[in-house]
């Protein structure tokens, strides 16, 4: 297959969801413009970081573009005249400093392509839309049967992956949608067993998971077709979007939040947690659960993107269970996640932070315990519970399944056990990242401490002490030696020392400060 040719391109597989973080270090005038020097930095390695310049154009053309987000975003306004003084360019800074703040810790934002290429344009400078259509015009050589209709622009969140809608030549009127993907850090795979799983995914046949028409792979990337669904996802649903619109304009700020009926809630978790069973169950490492990964088809739930994991892409919600050592194994991932998934169909749009203090009214105390058991402060420091506890809580316990499809998904004993491998290097990252992480929380914790306010204040008490107690005993020390030698004047005289006898050297040396 002409496919599985694939240009050269050499590849650098980062972590697109690890943060960054972004701080003006100074600025700089030209003749006719100021320009900024920014640190980039991403994660918290202080060593894996960069400069780059920036004029407040760069700032203004960003920012016209993330408009479609249709958020109120705080960027300086222009100025034409006076523009040059030291006071405004300083006071200019400020604001584009609190302006870089809010998108790089707007979770949604951070992710996008648009702010990774203004803060990295080295690693993110490639034209991922035209490389994905070199790999589907390779597949279409051999695969004649099939027609792009459009590409479905900035559907998803992620900078690597490319959405086409598409038809069948002879079946015109049917819509299906063509997703190609690049690899991702987490692709521990063999290239064999890699593209034999994904092979595997359209024989995959589950009442609660959405089916995959076609399937292939090469060496660098996996191209999948699904049958296009008009009515979109269940964040499609909560948030009211039209599927084809930008994932920014669909989910950054939605004009109406509300949450679904009690009744929707309780049957999409259940049925969403009786897929996460049957893939646990198989040994088949999912780990990418959000609203946007469940499709909607009439009263069911059909979950998505199985193919993420084999591809080794990173979660949507990684930033946030990789702070909490406990969430260590993908089994635990795919839980919290559920949280993040059930909050949003209850209040209409994601937490504002985790782990959750406190919940708002729910339709149900049961929803709430729920919420507790997955993105509360002790879950998250103690744990999470396992998919067939909550399946046990009254929320879905008493939930009643209508399907007679029967879930069919042969999986070989030899990619089982190369799954399982994979699925623990994967974990084996993850853990590693999570102790970094806690390893610079606690340092960082401790010189805050240290250089605190009221640190400072003790430090000079207890030198102010220290001081006074050293000056008592030299004054007690001296007082004890002049009463000695006065002593020893009125005794009897002290033998006579030979003028050629040297003084013995003393054997702690006091130097004297530079």
């Amino acid at each position: 297959m002409a496919f599985m040719e694939k240009p050269p391109a050499g590849k650098v597989l980062l972590d697109d969801t690890v943060p960054l973080t972004a701080a003006i270090e100074a600025s700089q005038s030209l003749q006719s413009h100021t320009e900024y020097i920014i640190r980039v930095q991403r994660g918290i390695s202080v060593e894996n970081s960069w400069q780059i310049v920036r004029r407040y154009s760069d700032f203004d053309l960003l920012n016209n573009s993330l408009q479609i987000a249709g958020l109120s975003l705080p960027l300086p306004p222009k100025k034409l005249i006076g523009n040059m003084d030291r006071e405004f360019i300083a006071e200019r800074q400020k604001g584009l400093q609190n302006y870089l703040n809010v998108i790089t810790t707007n979770h949604i934002l951070s992710n996008c392509e648009l702010v990774k290429k203004f803060l990295d344009p080295n690693n993110y400078s490639a034209n991922y839309t035209e490389i994905a259509l070199q790999h589907v015009s390779m597949f279409f050589r051999s695969e004649p049967k099939w027609e792009v209709v459009e590409p479905l622009k900035d559907i998803g969140w992620r900078i690597r992956k490319k959405y086409f809608l598409m038809k069948i030549k002879n079946q015109p009127k049917e819509r299906l949608v063509l997703s190609w993907a690049d690899l991702g850090p987490d692709k521990y795979l063999s290239d064999k067993d890699f593209q034999c799983l994904i092979k595997l995914l359209p024989s995959c046949l589950h009442p609660y998971i959405y089916r995959v028409t076609f399937a292939t792979a090469n060496e660098s990337s996996a191209l999948l077709i699904r049958v296009f669904n008009e009515k979109g996802t269940l964040k499609d649903l909560i948030y009211k979007a039209k599927p084809k619109d930008p994932f920014l304009k669909k989910y950054c700020s939605p004009k109406k939040v509300q949450g679904l009926e009690l009744q929707q809630i309780k049957t999409y978790g259940r049925q969403v947690l009786e897929v996460l069973k049957f893939l646990h169950d198989k040994g088949f490492p999912y780990g990418h659960l959000h609203a946007s990964n469940v499709m909607l088809d009439g009263d069911t739930c059909r979950l998505l993107d199985l193919e993420n994991s084999l591809l080794g892409l990173p979660s949507f919600y990684r930033s946030y269970f990789s702070q909490f050592r406990k969430i260590n194994t993908l089994e635990s991932v795919d839980v919290h996640c559920f949280g993040h998934l059930l909050y949003e169909m209850t209040y209409g749009r994601p937490p504002d932070s985790v782990p959750v203090d406190s919940f708002p009214p729910a339709p149900s105390m049961a929803v709430v315990a729920v919420l507790e058991s997955t993105l509360s402060c002790e879950a998250c420091k103690n744990g999470m519970p396992t998919v067939s506890r909550l399946l046990q809580m009254p929320l879905f316990s008493d939930v009643l399944l209508t399907t007679s499809e029967k879930p069919q998904f042969k999986i070989p004993t030899k990619l089982k056990e190369a799954l399982r491998i994979a699925k623990e290097c994967i974990e084996k990252r993850l853990i590693e990242e999570q102790k970094q992480i806690h390893q610079h929380r606690r340092l960082t914790r401790a010189q805050s401490h240290h250089g605190s306010e009221e640190e400072r204040k003790k430090r000079k008490i207890l030198a102010r002490k220290k001081s006074k107690r050293s000056a008592v005993e030299n004054s007690e020390e001296h007082s004890a030696k002049y009463s000695n030698s006065n002593n020893s004047g009125s005794g009897a005289s002290s033998p006579l020392t030979s003028p050629s006898s040297p003084t013995p050297p003393s054997t702690a040396v006091e130097h004297a400060p530079y």
